[in-house]
């Protein structure tokens, strides 16, 4: 059921109003059933925007306006990654496609599903008007973001720009998710029509049933993992439905396999879990390496950069284990970004979503003997801290969490993963899958629009650099009721890059006291609470002690459980709780090896 958010309602139009190629267009999207589109207004599509208010009511799809296209973008990455749906975005021209190609590369590699809508134009140079048709006109626009889009077409009529269209969702929607670009000339949006081409019937055309991996093929996997003296599961992206959550932990219940999932991808098995070990971060924690290390077996479920991790726990020698991989990946690999990491060996290669392949799995797998799991670790989650750092964060969250279903759309860098347990896939969301700065507010607001009514709160934990660079995302969140909760975890520094700036001075003899130059964001200090306030947000802080800040959450969730939209800016301090270099690791297998 659509959510209701702020009706933003048009006047009636005329009964016997002429029609126009952007109506085709916007009856095409209806059909589509494509339910919100994110946009910032542009002059190459005001023929679109005309009939999406005019002819089609506002309605399904509705307008979600933004003040920057880095946000329109992320907010329909969020929508998808929150709902598994696509939602659309308009982009104005060239410029709003550079604009917003950040968002595009970070949906790309996140592979989610987005249908981008551009304009362009008009092609026709003789209709172009002076100066600003001719800049705001290029070549092959989608050469702008072709790199790091599934398919991207430029119609030349309504009957064309319908096949597109279609084609578009289809392919956006099939695995490999990943967002597609359809660019439309301003010319064909602003001519007039006689009569309405037939619309195709969507049905026929939406995306295929995946594809099940032969039955030999499975049978040979079940037959290495029924056999396994120690195997372990790397569970990556995948479905978050109950159904597929409930089949992973049921497989590995079955095999008796250790189960190791990471921060880059949403919740995808339950922390708390006998048989998961380690807590979730940025790369394998030493358990689960020394686990990974000690199998025979490995499962490995569409788990992003599968050569980099068998590289972090084996170093240079050789990889004794034997791998099975359930992923389609493969499928929208491409030369223009290494998102697809180094080239793994695996044994068995079921070339399928693991989504499909986990059930086939469990029905033909065996159950293994296996000895009882070691207790876990005690629960960090609890520890009082009286400092206010990310681990306090945690335990302040948890706290005014009690009881109250969260989602959480973000994670700061460093998070410590064993201060937050998941038990459910909306629990969190993962990362933004490019890794740029700035999408966390647009993805928390988009994952808000989905999860309107749900009574499960959005809840996103920042930095201060990512809600800086995209905060205009509040103001949409605001304007059209979405309640969210932002935790801005504000140590006023670009701290990432000052830690590998004391790593460059100590390579090189200089003095790591000057790491601060050109990274720390203060004197003066931002007040990010006010620049939440003057966009119609509720600003708390900023808070610089645990206790204030249990008490600031607190409030926040019932802000959001009023429907308001809340940040609370908790000074943190500068540094990191878990290690997310990749380095430390690395060097702790370099001395185990000397």
């Amino acid at each position: 059921m659509k959510p209701t958010i702020l009706a933003e309602t048009p006047q009636p139009s005329p009964a016997h109003e002429e029609l126009w190629s952007s109506d085709a267009i916007a009856r095409m999207l209806q059909a589509l059933d494509v339910p919100w589109v994110s946009l910032v207004p542009g002059a190459s599509f005001r023929g679109l925007h005309d009939s999406l208010v005019n002819h089609i009511g506002n309605q399904r799809p509705q307008m979600i306006l933004c003040l920057h296209e880095g946000a329109a973008v992320s907010v329909a990455h969020g929508y998808a990654k929150a709902s598994g749906r696509m939602m659309g975005t308009i982009l104005h021209s060239n410029v709003g496609l550079l604009n917003g190609s950040m968002g595009i590369f970070n949906a790309w590699c996140d592979r989610v599903p987005m249908l981008i809508l551009g304009a362009t134009g008009p092609w026709d140079a003789a209709k172009r008007r002076p100066w600003i048709d001719w800049i705001h006109t290029a070549s092959d626009q989608g050469a702008l973001v072709r790199g790091y889009t599934k398919w991207d077409n430029q119609p030349a009529s309504v009957p064309a720009a319908y096949d597109a269209l279609l084609r578009a969702a289809q392919m956006a929607t099939t695995a490999p998710c990943a967002p597609t670009y359809v660019n439309l000339d301003a010319a064909l949006q602003e001519s007039k029509l006689g009569s309405l081409p037939p619309l195709p019937d969507p049905s026929r055309f939406g995306a295929p049933d995946s594809p099940r991996p032969a039955p030999e093929l499975i049978a040979r996997a079940a037959g290495v993992l029924s056999g396994a003296a120690a195997p372990v599961m790397l569970v990556g992206r995948g479905q978050r439905t109950i159904e597929s959550w409930q089949a992973r932990v049921a497989l590995a219940e079955k095999l008796g396999a250790r189960v190791a999932t990471d921060l880059k991808t949403g919740a995808s098995f339950p922390t708390r879990h006998p048989l998961h070990v380690g807590p979730p971060g940025t790369y394998l924690s030493e358990a689960a390496a020394a686990a990974v290390r000690a199998a025979d077996v490995i499962l490995a479920l569409d788990w992003v950069d599968l050569a980099g991790t068998l590289k972090q726990v084996y170093g240079d020698r050789p990889i004794s284990a034997r791998v099975v991989a359930a992923s389609c990946d493969v499928h929208v690999h491409r030369g223009f970004s290494m998102d697809y990491f180094g080239l793994p060996p695996v044994d068995v290669n079921l070339l399928a979503e693991p989504d499909v392949a986990v059930p086939l799995l469990l029905e033909a797998c065996k159950s293994r003997t296996h000895a009882a799991v070691p207790a876990s670790a005690p629960d960090a989650s609890r520890r009082a801290w009286d400092v206010l750092s990310l681990r306090a964060v945690a335990a302040a969250l948890n706290e005014a969490t009690e009881g109250v279903e969260v989602c959480l759309t973000r994670l700061p860098l460093g998070w410590p993963g064993e201060a937050r347990h998941f038990s459910h896939p909306l629990d969190y969301l993962g990362g933004d899958g490019g890794a740029g700065v700035g999408a966390g507010p647009g993805l928390t607001v988009g994952a808000g629009l989905a999860l309107k009514g749900t009574g499960r709160i959005p809840i996103g934990l920042i930095g201060d650099g990512d809600y800086l660079m995209g905060l205009t995302a509040l103001w949409t969140a605001a304007h059209y009721q979405i309640p969210c909760l932002f935790v801005v975890c504000n140590n006023r520094s670009f701290y990432n890059d000052e830690a590998h700036q004391e790593r460059v001075a100590r390579m090189r003899g200089r003095p790591v006291e000057n790491k601060w130059i050109g990274q720390r964001i203060n004197e003066p200090d931002i007040d990010l609470a006010a620049l939440a306030t003057a966009q119609g947000a509720k600003g708390i802080g900023p808070v610089t002690d645990p206790e204030q800040l249990r008490s600031a959450i607190a409030q926040g969730v019932k802000a959001v459980l009023n429907g308001e939209v809340c940040v609370i800016d908790a000074r943190v301090r500068p540094g990191y709780d878990a290690d997310i270099s990749g380095e430390r690791a690395s060097r702790r297998e370099a001395v185990g090896r000397t």
